[in-house]
Formats: structure tokens, sequence, C-alpha cells
């Protein structure tokens, strides 16, 4: 297979901006670019997949077993020239002490050659040490080359080349000078999702050409053609049900963190996906489930609050049995009002509580969470006990004035959640969660969803 992985020293190098414009110069090129993205993240991977023209899927040792990532990275690669793995952080940086879930445990397990993005603003002769360095703490990873970043000029170039040349082995595949036109807009959880830049299809090929223009991507197609990996496995088959079932999804511009691959997983379980436009659609599809996953509802929220109609048909779905799932910025929407600085706007009001959100986050990072037994569709481990399963949150908002009985479908044994303790709020058939859940061996969420909206549908029936 032909693969490499983009890593970094450290974090904000301007790792993502060179695998986008690598992901943007090359299928260009006619190049079939499989972009991966490790970790738990939503927004890159969409930029990434934008640029290459298909999906980015996760790999994540937090909610995956190692054959999971060797099945997703060996599945979705099928038909393409070249898998991109883009990194996070650092190479060496991880959780666990001994690095078994850092991006260089990554590149050992897929066996993928490392393209080192550095940021050399301020540097000349101290960068070998640097290299030197990140190739000795562990011989194993094969540091195939480096795309030096923020450049100040040629002058600058040409002393980093003399000394990496003189004082290492490791090729210098491109130098990336200082550039405003690299640059994406930033809010407070990251970059501006790609679903909501208007000119983003222009501003991906203008990194593709100018990074494309300062980087040898025949060589980088070179090194990492010189790879062996594991034969693919075969794809999954499409679970059959004797019921289908129709699940109306939001996708617009508030609404947009969704992995492809828990997308997939809906419709292998047997689902049409029924896309719906919180901003300009009045009413919800005609639909067995709902589905409202995470995004940016405070940046659209007068928008959400304007449209009086969606607002009711969602509140009355709901009230009226609709089984549906909610995550993190579905959940911010369904409750009674979203309050942000000096504004404040009416939501669905479904959840009889507030969003209140704050100047910093009040969750963040990866979080575990264990089955209360008591969700609409919850799931036991191999020994009938309530199972334990790993997502992840971000949320800088938090729910608060929570009125009435509070049921949950999680404790909170790691992370924040709700209230610190809980997470799945449940109300009629709804399981709202500030959590992320993603479709794993270890949570199968999507499969159990979707036999719950299905059970709900045949009861109706009946």
């Amino acid at each position: 297979m032909t693969q490499l992985l983009v890593s970094a020293a450290h974090k904000s190098s301007g790792k993502t901006t060179v695998a986008l414009g690598l992901c943007a110069s090359l299928s260009a090129r006619g190049t079939r670019v499989q972009p991966f993205k490790k970790g738990p993240d939503y927004i890159d991977p969409m930029w990434l997949g934008l640029a290459a023209g298909r999906p980015c899927f996760n790999l994540d040792f937090h909610t995956m077993e190692r054959d999971e990532i060797l099945a997703t990275v060996g599945r979705h690669a099928q038909g393409a020239d070249i898998a991109l793995i883009e990194g996070n952080k650092g190479l060496y940086d991880g959780l666990d002490l001994d690095g078994s879930n850092s991006n260089a445990a990554l590149a050992k397990l897929v066996q993928a050659p490392v393209v080192l993005v550095l940021d050399a603003r301020g540097m000349t002769r101290g960068i070998a040490p640097l290299i030197l360095g990140y190739q000795a703490f562990d011989p194993e990873i094969r540091i195939a080359g480096v795309i030096l970043n923020q450049l100040g000029g040629s002058r600058h170039e040409s002393k980093l080349r003399a000394v990496i040349e003189h004082y290492t082995d490791v090729e210098v595949l491109g130098a990336v000078g200082r550039n405003p036109e690299l640059a994406i807009v930033e809010r407070h959880l990251g970059l501006m999702p790609s679903n909501e830049a208007s000119a983003a299809n222009q501003k991906i090929a203008r990194i593709g050409e100018i990074v494309g223009g300062q980087v040898n991507l025949d060589r980088v197609l070179e090194i990492a053609r010189n790879t062996a990996t594991p034969p693919p496995p075969p794809t999954p088959a499409r679970l059959e049900r004797d019921t289908p079932v129709r699940i109306a999804i939001a996708r617009d511009a508030a609404f947009g963190f969704y992995y492809p691959d828990d997308l997939a997983a809906l419709e292998a379980a047997g689902a049409e996906l029924l896309p719906f436009d919180t901003l300009s659609d009045t009413r919800l599809p005609e639909a067995d489930g709902l589905f409202i996953g995470g995004g940016f509802p405070e940046e659209c929220m007068e928008a959400l609050a304007a449209n009086h109609a969606m607002r009711a048909s969602i509140r009355q779905a709901i009230e009226g049995g609709l089984p549906s799932y909610a995550e993190c910025g579905g959940l911010m929407y369904l409750a009674r009002s979203l309050r942000w600085n000096d504004r404040v706007c009416d939501m669905v009001g479904v959840i009889p509580g507030d969003i209140l959100m704050h100047e910093r986050p009040q969750g963040r990072g990866y979080v575990r969470l264990q089955e209360s037994g008591a969700g609409p569709w919850h799931l036991r481990d191999a020994a009938g006990e309530p199972a334990r399963f790993a997502a992840h949150e971000f949320h800088y908002s938090s729910l608060e004035n929570l009125e009435g009985p509070r049921d949950f479908a999680y404790r909170v044994l790691r992370g924040t959640g709700i209230d610190g303790e809980h997470d799945g709020l449940m109300l009629h058939n709804l399981l709202a969660c500030y959590a992320h859940l993603r479709h794993t061996r270890q949570n199968p969420w999507i499969t159990r969803f979707v036999d719950f909206v299905r059970a709900h549908k045949i009861r109706n029936i009946g």
C-alpha cells in the first residue's frame, strides 16, 4: 500500500495546513488520495475530505482496537493511489507514558513512513539536534523526510537546508514560506468547519497550489510507495433487516459533526438517511427516527430561533415519542434557550433547561462512560453487567436550570458530561448527551439505536 503519516514536532506547527495542501495538490494532479485523521476530531477530517474528494476516516486508539484501525485503513484505502494519514499533536505525544497511543505508535501499526512538519520560525542550526533527537528517540520510526514550514524567505531556507544536509541524513521534501493565504479562520473549537466556509473549495485549491508549489510531490509519492502493509480485509457485509427504517438527520451549517463510517454503519444497519436543514426547512421529513449531531448552533442561533416552524415540528415529533438521538450541538438545540455573551435565543424546548456558553471549555477530551441500565438502547458486557466504553467531548457550553425528573443513560467515569456525574439525558424516546459516540466494537451504538427505532416502528404498526 502507498501510504504516509504526516506528523509534527509539536502542536500548531502547520501540520494540518500542509496535510490539506498535499491532499489538494495531489488530487489536482489526478492522484486518488484517501485521507485519514488520527484522533476523534471532526473538523480537520471535513477539510481533508473536501480536499481529497472522498470522506476522511478517523483512526483513534481510544475508541478502536488495533485490528479495527488496520481494517479501517485497509478497507478505505482500496482503490486509492495513496493513503495520507494526518496525525494529531506531536509525533511522540500521547496520553500514555509508553507512547502506545501516539502518532509514532500509529505509524508503527500501519507501517507508514513519517513526514515531519517543522515550524522553523527563528531556527537555524538548532533544527539539526531536533531532527536527530526525533530519529534517536525511537529507531523503529522511519522519519522519511521533513517539510519546513513558516520560513522567513529564501535565505532562511538555504541556511536550514545546509544545516540539515550537513548534520542529518533526513531529506528535505519541501519548504513552505509564511503566507497569510494559508490561514483558515479559527474559532473556539479549532478550524471553521468546511460546511460553513462558503469559499471552502477556493480556499483549499489555493492552499493546494501554494503547498504543491513548494513541496516535491513526486518524492513524497516515492517515499509513500516504499511501504508494506497487510492485505486489506474484506468489506463487511450489509446487515439485512426485515423492516427498513427512515432516520431524519440534520445536515447544515449548524450541524455537521458526523463520522463517515458511522453514517455508513447506519445504512448498513438498514436505515435510510433523510437529510434536513434546521435553518431553512419548515418541518421534519416523514421518518421513523431522528439524529441531530454536533456542530456550532451558537453560530447560527438567531437563524435557528427564527425558524419557528422547524422548532415546533421537532418538538412535536419528540414529545410524540419519535425515537431520537442528539449529541453536544444537538443537545444544545433541543434545550429551552441558548445564551452566548449578551444574546439569548429560544431553541426547540424539548429539554427543560437552558444552555449557557462559557469562555473556557466545560468538558474537553476523552471520556469513559458506563451504561446506567436505564437507557432506551443500553448495552451490557459479556458478564451481563452494564457496559463501559470510551467516547470524547469538547464543549464550551453547560446545561443549566434543568427542571423535572432527571433520568440518565450513562454514568461518567471520566469526563464531565451534563453534570460531572451523568450524561445521556432521557426524555420521551430521546437520548441527548454531550459525549460524542463512535460506532466501534466496544460500543456498537448505531446498531442498537437503529434496532430501537425499528422496534418502535413495529410496535406502532402492530
